[in-house]
């Protein structure tokens, strides 16, 4: 594990996790200081993401998934059972829909191939650090469906819709097309805590555990729809 200081707090803090000191140089070259990221550490394999998300103030993760000793799937599960840590954004070569969909099962708050150009990438991890979720949609129909065909741990009835009050559709809606909480503020002319206070009572009355769970319930439900905006 390597660090590099921060020397400015508006900086995006990046903790890059790849098992490949090529793919780790790549994206330092992308996620640059000038364009407002710092790469405050960096994780040779997945065993040393949790002593580095606590050694260092971290925005975003982004994860490989294939590592040599523990993989990027089980690295996210075990840094969101620790509760408040960074978001995480998986990276991978793989085309793989079950494993991107483990990642999602796993808590991550999205992913983006690796042959992604680089202003997505940085779409993607500014997207990430700022409260929302980024699906790659060369792949995101395909690993929805993988989503919805692997069982969860501890599976339960599914709650309709119908359960939600029309002010809380409408946040579920902005949620499915990727806003953060402050996006969806605005957009309903509401404060932020109250943005907050509804998406409380949406992921309990669906039994939702996170955004990308949430993002998934509202594609199935056709409360977003692909293409729609």
């Amino acid at each position: 594990m390597s660090t590099e200081p921060s020397d400015s707090a508006d900086q995006i803090r990046v903790l890059l996790v790849d098992d490949q000191e090529l793919v780790r140089s790549g994206l330092r070259r992308i996620l640059r200081p000038r364009d407002g990221f710092a790469i405050v550490a960096e994780c040779t394999d997945g065993d040393e993401v949790l002593d580095a998300a606590s050694e260092h103030p971290v925005d975003v993760v982004v994860m490989d998934l294939r590592m040599k000793r523990v993989g990027g799937i089980e690295a996210t599960r075990l840094l969101r059972r620790r509760g408040d840590d960074p978001p995480v954004l998986v990276l991978t070569t793989f085309d793989d829909d079950e494993l991107l969909s483990g990642a999602l099962r796993a808590g991550a708050a999205g992913f983006v191939l690796k042959d992604a150009g680089a202003e997505e990438l940085i779409r993607a991890v500014r997207a990430v650090a700022g409260g929302r979720s980024w699906l790659d949609s060369v792949v995101t129909g395909r690993v929805l469906a993988a989503y919805r065909s692997s069982p969860p741990a501890h599976p339960t009835a599914e709650a309709a819709p119908e359960r939600l009050t029309p002010r809380e559709k409408d946040v579920l809606r902005l949620i499915g097309h990727g806003h953060s909480n402050s996006e969806i503020a605005d957009a309903l002319v509401i404060s932020e805590l109250t943005v907050k206070s509804h998406i409380g009572r949406i992921f309990t009355k669906l039994d939702l555990r996170d955004r990308a769970a949430a993002i998934v319930y509202s594609f199935d439900h056709h409360i977003v729809r692909p293409g729609t905006s």
